[in-house]
């Protein structure tokens, strides 16, 4: 089985990591050459720091590969994994009417039970090192981005328990370093941690804690998998890598059990008693800053380690990042039982990196009635996680979801927007969804790319040169797409002395197009990653999403309380400044690894903020 450390080595056989000798500390310049690495094709090397001014080398972008990320998961592509969850569901639930078919279960279901965590007895090699002295700086913890709060461990393995059932959780919630021995736990409403934490609060009780770092790369993933309520994390961890995980009880918090073999464990609880603590902001993996809100105090009482430990980390930020290909395998993994309890219709289903996971997903269907695609839109947003997607396409044809433009231009051809558009106004929406109207809930959209009886549809050059004469805010018409006939449009508005909503009616008029996207910054072409991104991000499909003139108009410039009635803050997008990218630049490891010399902040630099995470206050006044 892996250990992290026997992870990297394998990387290491394979030239798959780069090894950096030279000093990088963990504020900023570390973050600048990962953003970098990530950026390459194919997601680039995981990178060792060996030098971090600590006496913990740090490693990132362990998973950013498709290549990495099966290997953590102990084969060769993650389809595999995805095909020995199908078997594992068909073999249950399929009907059994012959003793044959029923005895063809039981191996795997031996099989299935020698994968359940086991106990260990002794101390784990996470338990070599007991730090006598409490302080959590000593670890490398980074400072990721210019406007964060402060230091933030961004790979938790989070372990609770629920305080009725003794159930246990496994999650990913980034945790703030606050003091020596306090920092805030980061768990949205919606995660089971939050459940938890609820529950122990109804009882007066404190709730243990124990944050987990490292050990085998495969637990990394389970705390971040889609999995029902009440399935051990341990237990997905074990079946995929077909060997139980070994647990020790913690020192100080002997309730919560963790892996022995991990690299790092923080032992704590935290005070249901006590008031929250305003955690954040944080560069998150939206691409935009997560605003600064109030979460627990997680007080630590015993931070203990292997004695050779590795420090793991990541970074998010504007896609594509290493977030990206976990999310694919999730994609591949978990596809199956998604179909099998919700949308038996469905054939595949597809999260551009652009879409952050839950803005944007394409779903390929075997459309068998009319008012199917009603059905498939509101089974998956009432599917788990699902329940946060934004912009949910449905198509039934033959194209690839992954390639962007011919999936596109063949799904427009069935699209007439005043037929095939659905929007709904209020919905369940996720926490960090910075252009929901209100916090956590906002509008979503379906767009019906299904083959259907569809007027021809004829695609004219647009005069770009007039029509920016006659609509003086307009500064950029990108009908690149246009010109591969794709009917979509993005147009940039310097700024709203006329209301979007007004362009739209009049550029509707003007434009054969189907789609026409607003917003107020200028982006590079880069095969439209970088528009979709920040298209999907800025939108509260349930107002900011409209149909005039048969054409759907979509207003995604940054929300004011003047122009618009938006009334919470509206946060910066994630991008380095400029000190630590010349830092960076004059370091000899980017010097000599040619692909790292350019800087993916500098490429979008006319986004960059000067002020803080905070782009407008808007009525909030904060």
């Amino acid at each position: 089985m892996h250990t992290l450390e026997t992870f990297i080595e394998i990387l290491k056989s394979q030239d798959d990591i780069l090894e950096v000798d030279e000093f990088f500390s963990p504020d900023l310049e570390m973050t600048e050459l990962s953003d970098r690495m990530m950026k390459l094709s194919g997601g680039g090397k995981a990178i060792l720091f060996k030098n971090t001014g600590t006496e913990f080398p740090v490693v990132i972008n362990l998973f950013g590969s498709e290549k990495r990320i099966s290997e953590a998961l102990y084969c060769n592509d993650t389809k595999e994994k995805s095909d020995e969850i199908k078997y594992f569901f068909e073999a249950l639930t399929s009907k059994k009417d012959t003793i044959a078919k029923k005895l063809k279960v039981l191996p795997l279901l031996k099989d299935i039970s020698s994968f359940f965590p086991k106990h260990q007895s002794r101390r784990g090699a996470c338990q070599e090192v007991v730090e006598t002295d409490i302080d959590i700086f000593k670890l490398p913890v980074l400072k990721c981005w210019p406007f964060d709060g402060g230091k933030f461990i961004t790979l938790p393995m989070v372990n609770t328990l629920d305080p009725e059932t003794g159930q246990r959780n496994l999650g990913m919630y980034r945790v703030q370093l606050l003091d020596k021995a306090l920092t805030a736990l980061h768990w949205h409403k919606h995660k089971t941690g939050a459940m938890h934490y609820n529950k122990y609060k109804a009882l007066g009780k404190r709730m243990p804690v124990a944050v987990v770092l490292g050990g085998d790369p495969v637990y990394t993933y389970c705390a971040t998998a889609p999995l029902p309520e009440g399935v051990d994390e341990y237990l997905l961890a074990g079946f995929l890598r077909k060997s139980p995980v070994k647990l020790v009880k913690c020192l100080t918090q002997p309730e919560i059990e963790v892996p022995a073999d991990a690299d790092f464990v923080i032992e704590g609880y935290v005070d249901t008693a006590e008031d929250l603590v305003l955690e954040g902001p944080f560069g998150d993996h939206t691409g935009f800053y997560s605003l600064a809100d109030y979460y627990p105090k997680f007080h630590i009482t015993a931070i203990t380690h292997k004695k050779n430990a590795i420090y793991p980390a990541t970074i998010v930020g504007i896609p594509p990042m290493e977030d990206a290909y976990i999310g694919l395998a999730t994609e591949k993994i978990f596809t199956f039982p998604i179909k099998m309890a919700f949308v038996p219709e469905m054939k595949q289903l597809h999260m551009p990196a652009a879409g952050v996971q839950h803005n944007i997903v394409l779903v390929k269907i075997q459309n068998l009635y009319d008012g199917g695609v009603l059905k498939v839109k509101n089974a998956l947003w009432g599917a788990g996680q699902m329940m946060f997607n934004k912009i949910l396409c449905v198509y039934d044809g033959d194209r690839e979801l992954t390639d962007y433009q011919e999936f596109l231009k063949d799904g427009l051809k069935n699209f007439s927007p005043e037929r095939d558009v659905y929007i709904e106004r209020s919905g369940v929406s996720d926490v960090l969804d910075h252009a929901s109207k209100k916090f956590a809930l906002g509008g979503k959209i379906c767009l019906d790319f299904t083959a259907k009886p569809t007027e021809d549809f004829v695609i004219k050059q647009v005069d770009t040169e007039k029509l920016s004469k006659k609509y003086t805010t307009i500064t950029n018409f990108n009908v690149l797409l246009l010109g591969k006939s794709v009917p979509v449009v993005f147009i940039t508005v310097k700024d709203k002395t006329v209301a979007v909503k007004d362009l739209a009616a009049a550029l509707s008029k003007e434009i054969t197009a189907k789609i026409i996207v607003f917003v107020d910054v200028n982006l590079p072409d880069d095969g439209f990653l970088h528009l979709a991104w920040y298209a999907s991000g800025n939108i509260d499909p349930g107002t900011d999403c409209y149909v005039i003139n048969n054409v759907l108009c979509v207003d995604s410039t940054a929300k004011t309380l003047e122009n618009d009635g938006f009334t919470r803050q509206w946060p910066e997008p994630v991008l380095m400044n400029e000190e630590t990218v010349k830092k960076v630049n004059e370091k000899k490891c980017v010097k000599e690894y040619k692909n790292l010399l350019i800087s993916p902040s500098e490429n979008l630099k006319n986004l960059r903020g000067a002020n803080g995470a905070v782009k407008f206050f808007n009525s909030d006044g904060q």
